[in-house]
């Protein structure tokens, strides 16, 4: 038998998590919600049209449309009758070049925007990196400043204790990934052949 609390309900079904994690796991899915909210009735639409398109159904019935195209114009001429669109199918094509703009097109509009979400994650994830390393190094001073004032630690002088326990600056560090990048391109510009 299942556990069960004190009300009936099935506690493996739904496990209790730290309110810090339930937190982070409903300002996550508040991100998605505003996400969706601030989609515009078109972007709604696009989205759900290219959903349609990313299934194996669609690739499916489109196979089907093309196959019975033609048959149906394979067999109208065997029948006697003119066939509407005769090989090798310049209307099928045409209405293939069509599709493929517009497929295309709706990808495209879906892509971007899917990718304001990933800014905003993007974003949301640089701005928790920079707090937890303030968090780190705070920590790490306040641990270093116990062990100099503790009377059974011997105090000694740790300069890496030390480098750690003063927050980064993030423009620094900005700064140096940007040197660092323009060597490695001004190297491969000096290799790569003229």
């Amino acid at each position: 038998m299942a556990n069960q609390t004190s009300n009936g309900e099935d506690s493996a079904a739904t496990p209790i998590l730290p309110a810090h994690i339930e937190d982070t796991v409903r300002a996550i899915a508040d991100l998605h919600w505003e996400h969706h909210r601030k989609a515009t009735p078109v972007q709604r639409t696009v989205a759900r049209m290219t959903s349609a398109i990313g299934r194996p159904r669609f690739v499916g019935l489109l196979t089907l449309a093309i196959l019975s195209w033609i048959s149906l114009n394979l067999i109208l001429p065997a029948l006697g009758h003119a066939g509407l669109d005769p090989p090798p199918f310049a209307y099928m094509q045409d209405a293939a070049g069509i599709l493929s703009l517009y497929i295309t097109s709706l990808i495209l509009i879906t892509q971007r925007h899917d990718e304001q979400l990933a800014e905003h994650r993007a974003q949301l994830t640089l701005e928790l990196a920079i707090v937890s390393e303030q968090k780190n190094a705070k920590i790490i001073a306040l641990l270093e400043e116990m062990r100099r004032d503790h009377p059974h630690i011997s105090d000694r002088l740790d300069d890496e204790a030390e480098a750690m326990a003063r927050p980064i600056d993030p423009q620094a560090v900005l700064d140096a990934i940007k040197d660092t990048h323009g060597d490695l391109l001004s190297t491969d510009e000096q290799i790569a052949p003229a």
